[in-house]
Formats: C-alpha cells, structure tokens, sequence
C-alpha cells in the first residue's frame, strides 16, 4: 500500500521495500535524488521512507509542490500511474482493461445508429406510400425532435446549454439550410425509391468541394480525383433507376446542397460557440428549423392535408397503424441524428466518414429488400461506383488538414 501524505507533512510512507526495488516509476521519484532514512518498523509495517518536500523533489517528474498549491491541477490520471507503480500493476494494464468498455460502448452506438436510420427509412417510405405530403410528415419529424430535446433539457438528461441573442443570430442561417436539406430529402422519398434518393445523396461531397472552392478553400488532386466516380456512378445510377422522377432527382440534389451549405454556414457562424456539444447545436437547429418549416408546410399543403388524411385511412384501414407509422418516423429520425453525434464523440473524423458511408450501403440493401424495389445490373454498377468514390473522398479528405472531412446527414 501506498500512502502520499499531501499536507503539510514531509514524508512519503511506502509499506513495502521491495516496491522501490521493483517499480521504476516509484525509484524514480525516491532515488537518487530524495534521501531515505533508516528502515525502522513503525506501526507493524518494516519499512519508512522519508522524503523532503523541498527544492529535491522539482528534479521528479510530479511536482508535489504545486500539488500543495494548486490541487485542482493534480490529475486523476498521475494518481493512476502513482498507484499502478505501488501495486506492481505492468503500464498499460489499465488501458488494456478499458478497450473492451470502450469497444462494447462504440459497438453499441454505431449499432443504434445504422438500426434506426434504417427504420427511420422505412416507416418514412411507408408513410409517404399512402400519405404523399412530405412537408407535413418533415415538419412533424422536425416537432418530435424538439419535444425530445426540451424531454431532455427539462429532465437534465442532456446539460442545457446557456444561450443568447449571439447564438441565436448565429443559428439562424444553419438552421435554414438544414431546413432546405431536410424537406428536400423527404420531397425525394415520396416521389422515388429510397435506394435512389440515397444513391444522390451520396453525392453531398462533390458540392461541398465546389462551394468550398467558391469561398477560398483549396484541395489536392487526389479529392478532385475522388469525386469522378461519385459524379459517373450517380449519372449511371439516374439513367437506368426504374422508379426515376425528375422531382424525385431534383430533391435529392437541392438536399445535397442544403447539407452543405449547412455544414459551410455553421463552420464560419458558430466557431465563437465550441462550447456548445454538438448534440445541444443539433437541438437548436431542429427547433428552429420547425419553427421555418412548419408555416410554410401549412401554405404549400395545408388545403391537402384532410383529404389525405381520410384517403389513408381508407387504405390503411386501422388508423392507430397510420398513426404509429408516422410518430415511428418521427422519433427515429430525430435518434439516428442523435446516435450519430454520439459516435463523432468518440471516433475519428476518417472513421466517422467511412461509417457514414457503409450506413448508406446497409440503408440501400434494407430499403431493397423490404419494398422490393427492381433493381436493374447497370443501377447497382452505378450505385456501387458511387459510393465507392465516397469512401475515396473520405480517404483523400482525411490527409488535407485544410477540409472538414466530416458531413452529417
């Protein structure tokens, strides 16, 4: 055992001599520099060492000195090593023993995020099958987003972080785009296949390139390279997709843009607020963006909105079915967001990216086999080539320290 007498006591007390002998770490911080007195048995333990707390202990590697002074500054990861070194524990040992926790936490949160992006898929394509009115069904995702958010806030499940007028001001633009980018996509899912939606959609990095070039950003050739097969495979994919709808098309690439330009706009506006995780931001955008959203929805759709409704529940015929389909929608869109903020916590931006990239492949071949989509040869081909030269995008990304390798649905 290891005792660290921190007050205004000079002494260090070491219950066993052989710890000395056998941890360098601990010979360290007591040899050659600190003198130690003669052992003695001091209350039934053989050993004492002595150390004096004055200009000798600057020479170790912990300054016990401004651990006195400033014990805010003594962190928990030096009493880790002090502790591991007295007990004979290897180095390492500790970190080793957390992977398997870190490794089961990480599983866990990319399995929720691919399982709920992938039912959140579904239950959308459902909804709009029987009730074609996406900036309804949009704006709804949008409120249960924000409800799940003030859950969370007013419970102090999530901190709730300090806002004002700045932040506000700051939001504002972001939250527009990602407005845009969301009704766009679900304007898409109600005109075409999701696997086509998502095929475009993959080709959000292409625009982000261009319109960071536009503002100064510059890239090697190795990400222009990139975006080739991203560019040949969704045209491929266009012209043989046998679900094709120029609006459908049209939505997916208004969406593309409005994800970027959000990503862009919230680069430049919010730098000032890092203090805000990337969860509570995503809070705020989805409030305001319902706020933008849900008026404009009530103009475009609003006269449509009951006739539709007694139309789906003729189809349907149970409406609590309609009716769970649209709150599941509405939920696992909000939690596939929220999932995938959680994992950029924890992994790399190249990891995130590349994981961005397979949770396309999964939403693809799920969405295939629940609605049974025809799938021609050439299709595939292109939808393949596409998203592979997103996985390329992502590696050449990585190595240009200049690009934000990161874009989130």
């Amino acid at each position: 055992m290891l005792t660290l007498n921190l007050l205004p006591s000079t002494n260090v007390t070491l219950s066993n001599p052989n710890i000395v002998n056998r941890n360098p770490k601990l010979r360290h911080l007591c040899s050659p520099t600190l003198p130690f007195t003669k052992p003695s048995i001091q209350n039934g333990h053989p050993f004492r060492c002595s150390a004096n707390l004055g200009s000798q202990i600057s020479h170790s590697r912990l300054d016990f000195s401004k651990i006195l002074k400033h014990p805010s500054e003594f962190s928990s990861r030096n009493t880790t090593q002090i502790l591991k070194a007295a007990s004979g524990t290897p180095d390492g040992e500790v970190i080793e023993g957390s992977k398997p926790k870190v490794n089961m936490k990480l599983a866990l949160i990319f399995g929720l995020w691919y399982f709920q992006n992938i039912v959140f898929n579904i239950y959308n394509k459902k909804v709009l099958n029987i009730f074609p009115y996406p900036w309804l069904l949009a704006s709804f995702q949008l409120f249960c987003g924000s409800v799940w958010m003030l859950v969370l806030w007013s419970f102090k499940l999530q901190p709730c972080p300090k806002i004002n007028k700045s932040f506000i001001i700051a939001l504002l633009g972001p939250a527009l785009f990602h407005t845009i980018g969301h009704i766009s996509a679900c304007v898409s899912f109600s005109k075409v296949a999701v696997s086509f939606t998502h095929v475009i959609k993959s080709a959000e990095p292409v625009f982000s390139v261009v319109f960071s070039s536009f503002l100064g950003d510059t890239y090697p050739l190795t990400v222009w390279l990139s975006i080739l097969p991203i560019v040949f495979g969704c045209s491929l994919a266009a012209v043989t997709e046998v679900s094709f709808n120029l609006g459908g098309l049209s939505g997916a690439m208004i969406s593309n843009v409005g994800f970027v330009l959000r990503n862009i706009f919230s680069k430049r506006s919010l730098q000032n607020f890092k203090e805000v995780d990337g969860l509570n931001l995503y809070g705020w955008i989805t409030i305001i963006s319902f706020l933008y959203l849900a008026p404009v929805a009530v103009f475009v759709e609003g006269s449509q909105w009951v006739a539709g409704y007694h139309k789906a529940l003729g189809t349907i015929g149970n409406p609590n079915t309609f009716y769970l389909w649209v709150l599941v929608s509405g939920i696992f869109y909000h939690l596939y967001n929220q999932s995938s903020y959680q994992a950029l916590d924890d992994i790399s931006p190249l990891t995130f990216s590349v994981s961005n990239t397979m949770k396309r492949v999964v939403v693809i071949v799920a969405t295939v086999l629940v609605f049974r989509n025809p799938v021609r040869p050439l299709n595939a081909l292109g939808s393949a080539i596409a998203i592979f030269g997103t996985f390329l995008y992502s590696q050449a990304t990585a190595k240009n320290p200049k690009k934000e390798a990161v874009e989130k649905d």
